[in-house]
């Protein structure tokens, strides 16, 4: 069976969040995340969508929770309060 972790957050500037999202990449690989798909909302190209396939969803989860990650949403310009679930099939 496998696992996801959606997110659904806004930016303040798209351009500056995906450096940011980049150059965090290794975390959430230490995290067992694989980015499957980062998409835009068609009517606003600040709101970002991505999802994870988790190797381990108590790791994604414990990641989710993480100050390293709320420090790195603030960095990068995430203004609004994310939407993060937690799939399985």
């Amino acid at each position: 069976m496998a696992s996801y972790m959606l997110v659904r957050h806004k930016v303040r500037d798209f351009k500056t969040w995906k450096s940011g999202f980049d150059a965090h990449a290794p975390k959430r690989a230490e995290a067992g995340l694989t980015e499957k798909y980062l998409l835009r909302n068609a009517d606003d190209q600040n709101e970002v969508v991505a999802l994870f396939e988790a190797s381990d969803l108590d790791r994604a989860r414990a990641f989710a929770e993480s100050a390293d990650l709320r420090e790195k949403m603030q960095e990068v310009g995430v203004v609004d309060k994310p939407d993060i679930y937690f799939l399985s099939n």
